[in-house]
Parts: C-alpha cells; sequence; structure tokens
C-alpha cells in the first residue's frame, strides 16, 4: 500500500483543521494511502524538516494542511530532493492562494481533500532563490518587494486568525499612504530595468493575494516567471493601477508598469537601504536576490478539468504519474541488475 504523510498547522486560518483531520485521513486511507500525521509545532521550520523526512523515508504522497505558509515549508522540504513524492493541498489558511491555483475546494477541507479522488496531478514551476540573505531556498507562488508586499508579515497572526481576508485589507489601506519607491536594477532574459520602483512582483501562478487578474494569463508550468514592476507613481497613479488590477487587469499595459516573462530575475538594490523580500506571504531574506523558474519541477494534486486551457502546459492524472514512476524504477532495477550480472560473470 502507498503512504501518505498530512503535515498540517493546527493554527492555520480559523483553526477548523484539528476537528476534520480524522474524515481527511478517512478519504486518503479509501483513496489507497496508509496515511498518518504530523502537527506542526512552534520550531522554526518544523514542517520543511518533516516533508524532507517522510520523503526521505519513501513517503508517496505528502499533505501540507495549513495556510500558504505550511505550503511553501512543504516545498521547501522536498524540492532540493533528487526524488520528490507527489503533493496535496488542504487550504486550511486565510487566502490559500496556492490551494486557487490548483482549483482545489477552499470552503470546504473534506472536499479538498477528495480531490485525491479525481486522479488528476499537474508539474507546477518552483521558484529557486540564490543570496546568502536568504531565509528560504524555493517558493511556489510569489516573489515580491516593495511597501506593499509587506502587509502579509506585518499582519499579526491573531488578526489573520480572527478577521481573516478583513485584516489584510485594513493594512492595506494604512501601508499605502506611506508607500515609498525603491532604486533598484532588475535583470531579466531579455533586458533590465533601472530605476526607482514602487513594487517588484515575480509570480508563478495568477492568484496573488486572492486576485486572479493581478497577473491574468500567467502560466503554471511553462517554465517562465511573470515580472511585474510598478514604476515610481504617486497616490492617485496608484489607485488607478490597483482599480484596473482588480476589475479588467488591464493595467499591465499601463506605462507605469513593465510586465515581461522570464525564466531568471535577478534583483539589485541601488541603495544601502534594505530591501525585504516577500516570499509566499512570509518573509524571505534582503535582496540582493536571484530567482530562477525551475520547470514543472513537483507534482500536486489538482483539479485539473476546472483549470483554464491557456494557464498549463501539460496536465497528468495521477495513474499516469504513477505508471511513468514505475517504468522509470523498472529501467533503473533493470540496469542494476545487468550490471551485477556483467560482475558476477
Amino acid at each position: 500500500m502507498k503512504r501518505a504523510r498530512i503535515i498540517y498547522n493546527p493554527s492555520s486560518g480559523r483553526e477548523t483543521i484539528q476537528r476534520v483531520m480524522l474524515e481527511i485521513m478517512e478519504v486518503y486511507e479509501k483513496a489507497g494511502f496508509e496515511t498518518s500525521v504530523f502537527e506542526t509545532t512552534k520550531k522554526a521550520f518544523s514542517a520543511r524538516d518533516e516533508a524532507r523526512r517522510a520523503a526521505l523515508d519513501g513517503f508517496d504522497l505528502i499533505v501540507a494542511a495549513g495556510g500558504d505558509g505550511t505550503v511553501n515549508e512543504v516545498v521547501n522540504g522536498i524540492s532540493g530532493l533528487e526524488k520528490r513524492p507527489l503533493m496535496a493541498v488542504i487550504p486550511a489558511g486565510t487566502t490559500n492562494d496556492y490551494a486557487r491555483a490548483l482549483k482545489i475546494p477552499r470552503d470546504d477541507l473534506i472536499e479538498a481533500a477528495k480531490v485525491i479522488n479525481k486522479k488528476e496531478t499537474i508539474k507546477m514551476d518552483i521558484g529557486k532563490v540564490t543570496s546568502h540573505n536568504s531565509r528560504l531556498d524555493y517558493f511556489m507562488n510569489i516573489g515580491a518587494i516593495g511597501t506593499l508586499s509587506e502587509l502579509t508579515y506585518e499582519v499579526p497572526s491573531m488578526l489573520k486568525t480572527l478577521y481573516g481576508y478583513l485584516a489584510y485589507l485594513t493594512k492595506g489601506a494604512e501601508l499605502i499612504t506611506r508607500i515609498k519607491p525603491v532604486p533598484v536594477r532588475i535583470e531579466y532574459d531579455e533586458g533590465f530595468f533601472e530605476g526607482k520602483a514602487n513594487l517588484i512582483l515575480l509570480a508563478l501562478t495568477n492568484s496573488v493575494g486572492g486576485f486572479e487578474k493581478i497577473v491574468p494569463d500567467a502560466r503554471l508550468d511553462d517554465g517562465k516567471f511573470t515580472l511585474l514592476i510598478v514604476k515610481q507613481s504617486n497616490i492617485v497613479q496608484l489607485f488607478n493601477l490597483i482599480t484596473k488590477a482588480l476589475n479588467d487587469g488591464s493595467h499591465i499595459k499601463d506605462k507605469l508598469v513593465t510586465y515581461v516573462k522570464s525564466s531568471k530575475v535577478r534583483v539589485l538594490p541601488l541603495s544601502k537601504e534594505k530591501m525585504k523580500v516577500n516570499l509566499d506571504g512570509e518573509f524571505g531574506g534582503i535582496a540582493p536576490m536571484s530567482f530562477e523558474n525551475l520547470r514543472q519541477h513537483l507534482e500536486f494534486v489538482a483539479f485539473t478539468s476546472k483549470m483554464k486551457p491557456h494557464s498549463r502546459t501539460m496536465a497528468q492524472t495521477a495513474d499516469e504519474v504513477m505508471l511513468k514512476r514505475a517504468e522509470e524504477e523498472y529501467r533503473s532495477a533493470s540496469k542494476e541488475m545487468k550490471k551485477n550480472h556483467k560482475v558476477n560473470k
């Protein structure tokens, strides 16, 4: 029997996951997985370390149950390994951007678990980070720099739990009045930007802060970041851009916005002021920082039949994934047998 390890954060969102954990386990058991659970602790990177341990122990499926921060830790735990297990997401956080991108139900944790029964998966791009100031090695959704990007880690966890998305909106209204541009050089595949910017965003999916039109044409598995740079703007111009981004996505054509696709991005501060980097909603370190897109690096259980065709280049069913892995293991075992046979001769 295949094995699944659920790694869950008991304090995510409105802290409801504990009440339905037995039902979630039952879903995976019925899907053919011998299922066990790990509750994260207050120790730093608890979820990351457990994900790595479980992957090295040969688990077939690792389920990240919590908010985007929990998903990020699990991604960091297994992305550096040669053999990476299948991943699933149970969205128990506040915004659940990644579950939105994977088309996982976000209003019912049991239904989210049942997506495993669809037998659909997708190989997702993952961002790799290089910097001596980085706290994380990988990210799966967004990398951001600028005052607005500090929003997610400036909202206290207690407010996130009590007031959910309203807490972000309240904090955002406060931050926008004190936005200041930062001098920076940004290098990407086809060129560079040098000047002052209010916001720098690298997106791997089209779901950013709960909105799907900020990077409307993002593809999940094409090996490219969507790079969005908001040039120096006043408050009126910023409000106009935000309105366009929330309504129809027409901000990407505005003269104050640089909007390109790139497999690699390098961010270099041009002042002595520390430039904080937000990775998947958490503080990720200080620039300078380089980003590389690892194409189709991790396989996720997803509701791919609900995805728009332009959002992906390739999707696989879980059966196809398992068959491919079995074929690879068979070829590897055959090579080893032939090698041993020659030695014995």
